[in-house]
This record gives structure tokens, C-alpha cells and sequence, in this order.
């Protein structure tokens, strides 16, 4: 592509396409149990300023720290006032930063190899769908296409402020999800393979230089993450405990009992995946251009160095990363994008090396024609996902989602309180069951007196309204009936009128008392 205003054009129509796509519609899926639970972490900061790491769940801190940002631009100032779109769009930012940070590698890799990654990473369902969670995942991404690119820049030309910035990625991915490891191990082994494979052909800065590179790369790394784990000072025990973090998970992606899946899991995932009536699903046109991609990297002998270097490495690099998601027993479908923009990126290599080779009009048409249906075809399913899917089991990559009813749940809810003298401070019981009653925390953040339970409390006098697992009702009965001292046994009364579900095949039911439920009624007649 010659023409660079051309160029610039199709990039920006591309990059407002994947905005659209993202920040559509941001707050209608029911949010996550992991959003949920981030989104209540990220209240304590931003009300206390107050951020404690732990090593054992939770991930990284770079989520909650740059979610201050927008909740500071837009004034709010407790956990009440936020909402779903102050939290998601942070990983709407950075899934769209993800497509701008292509325009940097456009001399290293060609415009039309950038065009095309762009139009993949604009449409692709799982880039999309995981662009509007609010999770560690797409700040992880974006962080390692970083740490890539300003590598590449450093290898090529040496310079220190690319040793710097090469550091501060890296310290943002260590700072973001425990699993920037396998990210880093790949970039090593296959960086180190290439550039094994044309060691007579390198030419290597002095080592004096190398080694101010070195030093360089370490304090920023060093420094970047100390500053996030530390909480900025303020928790110096959080450093020690991100080293902590590992046995943890290393633990976990072994001998976890839950979140276990065959080896093919992500790959059935992004070739074809199909659930009851829901329609098919399938990344196939990313997966197809991305082995043409992988084949041209290593059969045709590049002139241009530094593209064939690249290409190779992004080659090798992708297919390390694959291998490694999919022995590792436990997996969640998010963890598939550390892998997938890989391949995305090999896809944008493989219609660039179709398109220099087809010279014709006619061909090069063709082509055009191939990735718009196949682009097409991703558009449709992101539609879908940001739709009729968001939050449907068929979806590949809705996972242990909250069920639509949470939004009829916390509305009935908020109806009784709102007529009670109370209001906002009535008072409410939560119990389920190993303390599987996420969300709620986050949907009842604005009530002021409730408590939460994994079991029925036997000496805390009951609220008027309580809610719990259907596994604890029987012990419910049996407290208020025959445990309760004379003159404090109350009737209460069901406030659903049908079942009413958290997470599909996950029930709660709630229960008010009858002084509470005749207050209720009045206020509607």
C-alpha cells in the first residue's frame, strides 16, 4: 500500500470500527462473578485509597490502579457511585490501544500485514467479547505486544529509552497476572531461536552497551512492579507476596479440581464450537490465514532482515504459546487471547504474503473478497456475543456467567427496601453455601447493613429480609420455627414468585418477613 494517506484512512476507519464494537451497549451484560469481585476490590482503593495484594486470588493490582483513572475523570468517588462502565472501559481502552499499537510495526511488517491485523483483531469475537470484561486479560495482552514491540525496536537499534520502555512493559505484565511468565518464556525461547539461527548474519551492539541495556531494562522492570505490588509505598509486603503468588498457581494449574479441560479445549473453542441451539461458532478465518502466515515465515527466504526475523519469531513465539495454554490442565476460555492475538498477527502476515504474491487485479479481488466474507462472518458473531449472547451459555465464551434473573433479583429487592423505613440502611442477610453468592456484593453495594454467609448463622437474630441457597432453606425453617423463643417466631413470605437463578443451575431464594411484606404491599396498592 503506497499511499500513505490511504493507509492512515483505512487504519482509522478500522480502529473507530473496534471502538464501536467495544463500548457498545457496555453495561447491559450482567457483570461477572471475577468482575464482581474486582469491581468490590476496586472499591476499597478508590474510597480508602487502600490496596493490599494477595497472593492467593485476585491477580495483579494494574486493573484497579488504572481504573482510577476514569473514575476520577468522571467524579466519582465511592463504590456507589461507579458503575459498569467506569469499570469496563478500561479494558475497552486497552483492547483498543491493542489495535493502535499495530501502526508501530507497520515498517517492520508491511501496512497491508498491518491493515489486515487490525481488521482481525476490529471483529474477532474473542477480542471483542474480552475487550468489554472487566479482567486482567486485555491489559495482559496489550502489555505483552508492548514489551514485543519496543523489544524489537531496542534489537534493531539499540538505544536506551527502548531498554527503558522495554522494562516498564515488562514490569506491567509481572504486574498484571502470574501467568505473564509463560508470555516472557516464549518471547525468550523464541526470540533466542532466532536470533541463534542468524547469528552469522547479526551484528551485536559492545558489550559495554549491552550491558547498560541490561541495567537499564532491570531498574524499570525492577522499579515498575515493586511500585504496583508495594500499593506505592504503602504495602512493601506485597513485593515478597507477588514471589508467593506462584506456588499458588502453579498448584492451581495442576491440581485444580474445577476449570479442568481436555488439551483441545481452546482450539475447539476457535475452529468450531457448538452448544444446544446456539449457532456455530468459529475464529477459522483468523486460524486459516494464520498457518498460510506461519508457512510463508519459514519457505520463503524474506530479504528485508528485520521482517524476516519478525515474521519468524511471531511465528514461533504463537505456536510456544499454544502448546503451553493447551497442556496446562486448568483453563478458562479468556486465557486463550495471550495465544490468539498471535495468531492474529500471523494472519495479517499470511494475506500480506497472499497479496504480493497474486500481482492480478483479478486475484488480489479475490483475496479482498475471502477476507470480507471471512471478516464478515466475525462480525456477525461479535454482534451476536454483544447481543442476543452476552451472557448465554451457547456462547464459547460466556463462562460460569451470572444469569439475566440477577437483574429481576436485585430489582425486587430494591423495591421492598425502598419501602421501608430503612432504605438504604435495611437491613439484610445473605447465606449461601461455600459463599457462592457472587454478585450480589457488588449489585447491593449501596445498602449499608447486610451481612454475608456461607452458612446459616444460629445466633444472630434473622433480618426481615434474608436471602440464601436453596440447600440451607430446611435449616432456615427449622431456626425460625423451632429455634425461636416464644414471641419471636415470625412468618415470612417468599418474595420471588419463581425460581430465580445467579449462574445457570445456581438458585437463590429470598424470603421477607410478613411486617416487612405488608409494608411492601401497601406502597403498591
Amino acid at each position: 500500500m503506497r499511499s500513505t494517506a490511504l493507509f492512515y484512512f483505512i487504519c482509522g476507519v478500522l480502529i473507530s470500527l473496534a471502538v464501536w464494537l467495544r463500548i457498545q451497549n457496555l453495561d447491559s451484560r450482567p457483570m461477572h462473578t471475577d468482575e464482581a469481585v474486582h469491581a468490590v476490590k476496586f472499591g476499597t482503593l478508590l474510597e480508602q485509597g487502600d490496596y493490599v495484594y494477595d497472593h492467593q486470588e485476585y491477580h495483579g493490582p494494574t486493573l484497579n490502579y488504572f481504573t482510577l483513572l476514569p473514575a476520577w475523570l468522571i467524579g466519582q468517588k465511592t463504590i456507589e457511585k461507579i458503575d459498569e462502565f467506569t469499570l469496563r472501559i478500561v479494558p475497552v481502552i486497552f483492547g483498543i490501544l491493542v489495535c493502535v499499537a499495530f501502526l508501530l510495526l507497520a515498517g517492520a511488517l508491511g501496512r497491508i500485514t498491518v491493515v489486515a491485523c487490525l481488521f482481525f483483531t476490529a471483529v474477532s469475537p474473542a477480542m471483542v467479547f474480552y475487550s468489554r470484561y472487566y479482567i486482567q486479560e486485555m491489559l495482559l495482552v496489550f502489555f505483552t505486544f508492548s514489551l514485543i514491540v519496543s523489544g524489537y525496536f531496542l534489537f534493531r537499534t539499540s538505544k536506551l529509552r527502548w531498554a527503558a520502555t522495554t522494562g516498564v512493559f515488562l514490569g506491567l505484565m509481572h504486574a498484571t497476572k502470574e501467568t505473564w511468565i509463560i508470555a516472557v518464556a516464549a518471547i525468550v525461547l523464541a526470540a533466542g531461536g532466532i536470533i541463534w539461527s542468524e547469528r552469522d548474519k547479526l551484528q551485536f551492539p559492545p558489550r559495554f552497551t549491552l550491558l547498560k541495556i541490561t541495567g537499564i531494562l532491570f531498574v524499570c522492570f525492577t522499579l515498575t512492579s515493586i511500585l504496583f505490588y508495594s500499593s506505592f509505598g504503602a504495602n512493601p509486603a506485597g513485593i515478597w507476596q507477588s514471589v508467593y503468588a506462584y506456588l499458588t498457581y502453579f498448584d492451581r494449574a495442576t491440581n485444580n479440581a474445577i476449570h479442568l479441560h481436555p488439551w483441545h479445549y481452546y482450539l475447539k473453542i476457535l475452529t468450531f464450537f457448538k452448544a444446544g441451539d446456539g449457532p456455530v461458532w468459529s475464529e477459522f478465518a483468523v486460524l486459516f490465514f494464520s498457518i498460510v502466515g506461519i508457512v510463508y515465515a519459514f519457505s520463503r527466504y524474506e530479504l528485508d532482515q528485520s521482517k524476516r526475523l519478525l515474521q519468524r519469531f511471531f511465528s514461533l513465539y504463537s505456536i510456544i504459546m499454544v502448546i503451553v495454554y493447551s497442556l496446562i490442565p486448568y483453563k478458562t476460555p479468556w486465557n486463550l487471547l495471550s495465544f490468539y492475538h498471535g495468531f492474529i498477527i500471523l494472519a495479517g502476515i499470511g494475506v500480506c504474503s497472499l497479496w504480493n504474491r497474486y500481482r492480478s487485479g483479478f486475484k488480489r479481488g479475490m483475496l479482498i473478497g475471502v477476507c470480507a466474507i471471512g471478516g464478515t462472518h466475525l462480525l456477525w458473531q461479535t454482534t451476536l456475543m454483544s447481543g442476543e449472547y452476552e451472557a448465554h451459555p451457547a456462547n464459547p465464551y460466556v463462562y460460569g456467567h451470572t444469569h439475566p434473573d440477577i437483574f429481576e433479583i436485585v430489582q425486587q429487592i430494591e423495591n421492598c427496601a425502598a419501602a421501608q423505613p430503612g432504605k438504604k440502611a435495611f437491613y439484610m442477610q445473605v447465606m449461601c453455601s461455600a459463599g457462592d453468592y457472587w454478585p450480589l456484593p457488588w449489585y447491593l453495594r449501596n445498602y449499608s447493613h447486610i451481612g454475608w454467609w456461607d452458612r446459616l448463622p444460629e445466633h444472630i437474630p434473622n433480618a426481615p429480609l434474608v436471602i440464601f441457597s436453596p440447600d440451607l432453606e430446611s435449616n432456615f425453617v427449622h431456626k425460625i420455627y423451632d429455634l425461636a423463643p416464644p414471641g419471636e417466631r415470625y412468618l415470612y413470605i417468599r418474595l420471588f414468585d419463581e425460581p430465580m437463578y445467579l449462574r445457570p443451575g445456581i438458585e437463590v431464594r429470598c424470603y421477607v418477613r410478613k411486617k416487612e411484606w405488608d409494608i411492601l404491599h401497601r406502597s403498591t396498592d
